[in-house]
């Protein structure tokens, strides 16, 4: 989540109405974007959404079909005026989902490549690429050749790289997906570390829902080429704006009836379908317009869903029964199919308990994490 110590204010750089079309296809759809003066804003979305394309127009690498790109009142693009700054010219930081790295240079050169481009002096260079590689903790490894790394220290040469020439912002372009598990959870670690020393303003291009709701102060989930939804990390996991984003971000549990009561107080009670005819009741249905007799989805993340002993589910409130149908032990957890009325539902399980295929639960729905929406696709 958002890091506390970072002050965010004003915004840094503005994307207003951007458009990328590639001949009859339309890449990136109008979309308005703005970044803050130390934030992290990930662009988060299936292959094909438009999110990498639309941080290769931040960065110079492709010029919009529409829109404009404001940083710091420099126009980086503007179709209206027909301006457009150069990626050189425009103090960038990027790293790419392939590193870029030269393998016949040492770790010291291919950091201090930038500098030297810059025409800086050998003094100068030294003392840069040392401070950097002090701070990404790669001073012993500064003599090796490319190949001989391990792909996380190639990844942290990458971004010190990005680093040496104090870039006003810093793009990403999913720079850790060539990475086991094991090193992507470490680089996450490495990454929120490194901006709590210094001030890091940027864009993190990412498909990897864990590294965007991780890493980033705000994250705009796009679809389409458009933005589905834009805020926190906590908003978007939590209140979904839409049913795309519920399902993308993280496993749901969703479950059908009819809404039979508004109390007034706003919670809405649904009656479910199935054997289960039971009533759920929800506080949140901002997501929905509903009244009395029209059907409705019930929506809850697996994380809210109290397993209780089965004799517990008698007249208790958003408690519904549930049968095991078929459990698969993954070592820290059972993955779980649970038939509830006349749906089945995938539910984690913790793997201290004693389960069993054909096992009743029961099942409490924590009302406040409950979401209601409209029947629909």
């Amino acid at each position: 989540m958002a890091d506390p110590e970072i002050a965010l204010t004003g915004d840094i750089l503005t994307i207003t109405k951007l458009v990328k079309r590639f001949g009859d296809f339309t890449a990136v759809d109008g979309i308005d974007l703005s970044v803050r003066p130390g934030e992290i804003l990930a662009l988060l979305g299936p292959s094909g959404c438009g999110k990498t394309t639309t941080l290769r127009m931040v960065s110079g690498l492709e010029r919009p079909t529409g829109g404009e790109i404001v940083f710091q009142d420099q126009v980086f693009a503007s179709v209206a005026s027909r301006q457009y700054l150069p990626p050189e010219k425009r103090n960038i930081g990027m790293v790419f989902q392939s590193y870029a790295l030269w393998p016949h240079m040492t770790v010291f050169q291919n950091v201090g490549y930038p500098l030297k481009l810059r025409r800086e002096n050998s003094a100068t260079i030294r003392d840069k690429v040392e401070n950097v590689l002090a701070l990404m903790e790669l001073s012993n490894l500064v003599d090796r050749t490319i190949p001989e790394l391990s792909g996380g220290q190639q990844q942290r040469v990458a971004l010190a790289r990005a680093l040496v020439y104090e870039p006003s912002l810093m793009l990403f372009d999913e720079p850790f997906s060539n990475l086991d598990a094991q090193l992507r959870s470490q680089m996450r670690h490495e990454l929120k570390a490194l901006r709590r020393k210094i001030k890091m303003t940027g864009i993190f291009v990412t498909h990897d829902q864990v590294e965007a709701l991780s890493l980033a102060d705000r994250v705009a989930i796009m679809r389409h080429g458009r933005i589905e939804q834009l805020g926190t990390p906590h908003e978007v996991y939590s209140r979904p704006a839409t049913r795309f984003v519920r399902d993308f971000l993280s496993r749901v549990v969703n479950l059908h009836g009819v809404v039979t009561e508004i109390g007034a107080d706003g919670d809405v009670t649904v009656r479910l379908d199935g054997e289960a005819n039971k009533p759920l009741t929800v506080s949140d249905y901002s997501a929905a317009t509903v009244k009395p007799g029209d059907r409705a989805q019930i929506s809850i993340r697996p994380e809210h869903i109290e397993i209780l002993p089965e004799h517990e589910a008698n007249g208790a409130a958003n408690m519904i029964s549930g049968k095991i149908e078929d459990i698969l032990f993954v070592g820290d957890r059972f993955e779980t199919r649970i038939r509830i009325g006349g749906e089945t539902v995938v539910i984690d399980l913790p793997s201290d308990g004693t389960w069993q295929d054909g096992q009743t639960l029961s099942l409490r729905f924590g009302q406040e994490a409950t979401t209601l929406w409209p029947e629909g696709p």
